[in-house]
């Protein structure tokens, strides 16, 4: 994504994009401080980020604010091997990449970042709303009991595949590669030839000139994580894999031998993960 030079400014410490609506509706304001005093419908309130759904003009935007983690989480996740989310640039970086390979994904209207100090740093992203969708985890939950037509299954296991292999050859790795990540647009209703898939939630993600293999692995085993209960078959598997993998199937299955082997193993961690966080509420 390159926007209009007329629409982007770069200071010393902060770099500031602002699209219609917001570059009318902020006119002589500081965009900081008008994107913290926007209102709708909030879905995260934490002490350095927020995200709430908004409308401007009878369209729907979501806000993400972040206004810097502290010392202390940064050093908690680096002592956890995690590398911590700091501000929404790798939720920009990561949707223009999405548009230079390919993947359909959100629009960014705005985006804004202030402050050098990493643990300290405020920024935002407003995206527009994909809608009408449903995601891909609603979508397929009752194909075990109500499968879906073969052709319509067939494409959308294509279609995710693409977008995998977009993505992976085109240096990004997600670090949440779920089903639920994946929206299915509704209208018109999808069809074998006629699909539009978005992918969502990208602040998690990276950017590289190429993707490593260990983040290229983690990010199917997480699909194939949560995939695992929608009733697909062995065949629908190799399906996968012949649209992710160049080649001949035959060849792949030898030359990512290894890979397919680590899938289940990974799988069963997340599973587990899953269980340890979610399970107990659940049973209440």
């Amino acid at each position: 994504m390159t926007p209009p030079a007329s629409t982007t400014a770069r200071a010393a410490t902060a770099t500031l994009f602002v699209d219609e609506p917001f570059r009318s509706l902020w006119q002589g304001r500081d965009p900081f401080a008008a994107v913290e005093a926007l209102e709708g419908e909030v879905f995260r309130e934490l002490e350095g980020r927020r995200t709430l759904r908004t409308e401007v003009g009878g369209r729907a935007y979501f806000v993400k604010i972040h206004r810097g983690v502290g010392w202390g989480e940064i050093f908690k996740n680096l002592l956890s091997l995690r590398l911590p989310v700091l501000g929404a640039r790798n939720e920009w970086r990561a949707i223009a990449r999405l548009g230079e390979v390919g993947v359909a994904t959100m629009r960014a209207v705005a985006f804004g970042e202030r402050g050098r100090n990493p643990a300290r740093q405020h920024s935002f992203i407003i995206t527009e709303a994909l809608a009408p969708t449903v995601s891909l985890e609603d979508y397929c939950r009752d194909w075990p009991s109500a499968p879906p037509p073969p052709a319509l299954k067939r494409a959308l296991i294509g279609r995710v595949a693409e977008m995998a292999r977009r993505m992976h050859e085109g240096g990004m790795n997600h670090r949440d590669f779920y089903l639920c990540h994946f929206l299915l647009h509704t209208a018109p209703p999808p069809a074998p030839d006629a699909l539009r898939l978005s992918l969502i939630d990208l602040h998690r993600s990276q950017v590289r000139r190429r993707t490593p293999r260990r983040w290229r692995d983690k990010d199917l085993a997480g699909l194939y994580f949560s995939a695992l209960e929608i009733g697909l078959t062995r065949r629908d598997l190799l399906r996968f894999l012949r649209a992710y993998f160049p080649g001949p199937l035959r060849a792949t299955l030898r030359r990512e031998a290894a890979l397919l082997r680590s899938l289940a193993r990974r799988a069963d961690k997340l599973h587990a993960r899953y269980l340890r966080k979610y399970a107990p509420e659940a049973r209440e």
